[in-house]
């Protein structure tokens, strides 16, 4: 038995509400890839329909509405490290790599490998059996490209 008191509402830790509002972005982005619905009714519909509570609201929104607004520009990012054609792609896997491309692209705030690691958690997590290592082997590319000063950086550091 524990010497602590029991915390009946301890808040989920700043890491936990944005693997949930990842995780939440990836399934509205899923089903707006599907059926084509308007952005803004997925997400009314997800915040009445899921228990969100543990979620980074701001973080879900800006995912799922920066996502959706620049589709193009992130499939163009990635594009030319893919192995196949977009068209060909799981549905998991495009949106987990336009989800990652967008974290790296437009978050600055996220370092690239906490991007590109919460993405191989999402293919992991929703996605075939080893669609995790292609969405890692893409997205570390497409770092390499948008976020060279920062490995740059880090790498220099760990030298010194």
């Amino acid at each position: 038995m524990s010497d602590k008191p029991a915390s009946k509402s301890k808040k989920p830790s700043l890491t936990s509400q944005r693997r949930a509002a990842r995780s939440f972005a990836l399934q509205a982005l899923y089903s707006w890839q599907l059926t084509g619905n308007p952005i803004n009714e997925l997400e009314a519909q997800f915040r009445v329909d899921n228990d969100m509570a543990g979620a980074d609201l701001k973080l879900f929104s800006e995912l799922l509405r920066g996502v959706a607004s620049r589709k193009t520009e992130l499939d163009e990012t990635y594009e030319p490290f893919l192995d196949r054609m977009l068209d060909d792609l799981d549905p998991i896997e495009l949106t987990t790599l336009r989800i990652g491309t967008y974290e790296l692209v437009q978050r600055i705030d996220t370092p690239y490998r906490i991007a590109i690691n919460e993405s191989v958690e999402l293919a992991k997590i929703f996605g075939a059996t080893d669609s995790f290592r292609y969405v890692n082997g893409i997205l570390d590319k497409v770092a390499q490209r948008v976020r060279m000063a920062e490995i740059r950086e880090q790498r220099e550091r760990k030298k010194g």
